[in-house]
């Protein structure tokens, strides 16, 4: 489960952190209890974030089946796909 608070601690960190190169491992360091994957807004397939900031878009990940998927559920989320999202 990820909590409203969770989601929103994220988002902010990102917010005012966003653009520094070892916002992976700080954001791991950070929040222990969240799985990160990392990837380019443009491999994402969904329309509907979590959460958008400029420059990312969240996405709830769920992993209680054998394969991951993302989700709108966030008692079902266990993490979060943070994706770049890229000026055109």
């Amino acid at each position: 489960m990820i909590s409203e608070e969770q989601l929103n601690s994220v988002t902010a960190w990102l917010s005012g952190n966003g653009g520094s190169p070892e916002r992976e491992q700080a954001l791991r360091s950070r929040f222990p209890d969240l799985h990160f994957t990392f990837c380019s807004d443009d491999d994402v397939m969904s329309e509907h974030p979590a959460s958008e900031l400029p420059g990312f878009n969240l996405y709830l990940v769920d992993s209680s089946d054998h394969c991951l998927c993302l989700t709108a559920d966030k008692n079902a989320a266990s993490g979060l796909v943070i994706a770049e999202v890229e000026d055109e």
